[in-house]
Order: C-alpha cells, then structure tokens, then sequence
C-alpha cells in the first residue's frame, strides 16, 4: 500500500523512534508499504517516521557504487532496529536529497565505511558491512529514526541558503 508522505514541519519527523522488537505481521506489512511508498515516489530509501510511524525501522534500494563511485541500485531491503558500530574516519561529501524535503539536496559529508547491525524481516540479527552510497543511505535513513535530517548535518552557510525553500515546504504540507 502506497502511504502519505510526512514532510518537513512534520513533528514526527523529530521524533526519537522505538524498537520494533518482534517481527509481526503488521511489522511486515509496514516493510512492504514503506517498499511501495518509495517505489512509487522513486526514492532511494524510506524511513518509518516518514510516512508518520515511529518505529525504528527503514527501507533502501542501493546495493553500492559502480567503479565510478556512482550508487547502484538493486533490490529494496529492509532494516530493523539498526545499530550503527563503527564508522570509518574516512569520509565523502556528496549532495543528498530527501522526499520529505521535495526539491532540495546539499553537500553532506558522512563516513565512507561502516558496520551496522540490524534485525531482517526473518528476525535474525545480521551484522553487515557497507561502504560508499549504501552506508551514506543507511547513515541517512538512521538519521531519521533518530529524528535528525541531512539539512541538520550540512554548513550552516549552505543550510541557510536553503531556509526560504524550507519555510515554503514547511506551509505547503502543513
């Protein structure tokens, strides 16, 4: 099912989100709306609070970079309950975007590698190692699930360039 969208303004969107804990058939079902959702609205990856649940769950579709460094994109999977373990000193600057924030993207810079441990739609707990597009996707996604937006990790130059943009999303879906 095809879900609303919560956009910047949205208090939710700030919200710290709770485990999921079991995987249930609602669980399950959260999965695949928040697959369709992003599907349909072609994003690259869709956090529960984005479409106003807060659990701490989120879905994404980048599998890693092509020897450009350009993403790559493959089959959606989903994380549950993800703890962020280690993160490479490492780090890339890359403009993101976000569809509770249509239209605008900025330079964020985030840790190149990392090791994240999640809870899959089975409920085994898996232990992963991501580098490049895909950990940028899911350092992006947990962001959310702990209420923080890239906006609040870019310059402050560059994020008050975008405030006028910010005001008219915040009163178009308010």
């Amino acid at each position: 099912m095809i879900r609303k969208l919560s956009y910047y303004g949205n208090k939710i969107l700030r919200t710290k989100c709770e485990p999921v804990g079991e995987i249930t058939e609602e669980v399950k079902a959260l999965a695949q709306d928040l697959i369709d959702t992003m599907n349909e609205m072609h994003g690259a990856g869709l956090a529960a609070p984005q479409v106003g649940v807060a659990k701490r769950m989120f879905a994404s579709c980048y599998v890693g970079d092509d020897d450009k460094g350009s993403p790559v994109m493959g089959e959606p999977f989903i994380v549950i309950d993800p703890v962020i373990t280690i993160t490479s000193e490492v780090e890339r600057e890359e403009d993101e975007g976000c569809l509770s924030l249509p239209g605008l993207y900025g330079a964020v810079q985030r840790p190149f590698d990392i090791e994240v441990e999640y809870t899959n739609l089975e409920g085994k707990r898996i232990k992963e190692k991501a580098s490049g597009w895909k950990a940028r996707c899911i350092l992006h996604e947990n962001d959310h699930i702990n209420g923080v937006l890239y906006i609040d990790r870019m310059d402050k130059e560059e994020r008050q360039v975008l405030e006028p943009r910010l005001r008219l999303i915040k009163k178009k879906y308010s």
